[in-house]
């Protein structure tokens, strides 16, 4: 299992949590492994052609990954950049 950290607005999406549990080897894997736990999840952090979009960055042990395809050795850290007027 692979500890996920999350960042505040993902929270709600996951029942509060500030960190869930995953399986998986590449990012995309531990990514659809939250969604199969918690319904909506995805959809939030990669876009329509699977890919993580610009405004949300994945760290993998503290560097970051560029793809989904990113293999997984550790700790996973999503960060989000927030935005608005």
């Amino acid at each position: 299992m692979i500890r996920v950290l999350l960042p505040t607005h993902l929270r709600s999406y996951l029942g509060g949590a500030a960190e869930v549990m995953a399986d998986g080897t590449t990012v995309g894997e531990v990514l659809a492994d939250g969604e199969r736990r918690h319904r909506d999840f995805l959809i939030r952090v990669v876009d329509e052609q699977d890919r993580i979009p610009p405004h949300i960055k994945v760290f993998v042990e503290r560097e970051q990954a560029a793809s989904v395809l990113a293999p997984i050795v550790g700790e996973v850290q999503l960060i989000a950049a927030l935005s608005g007027g």
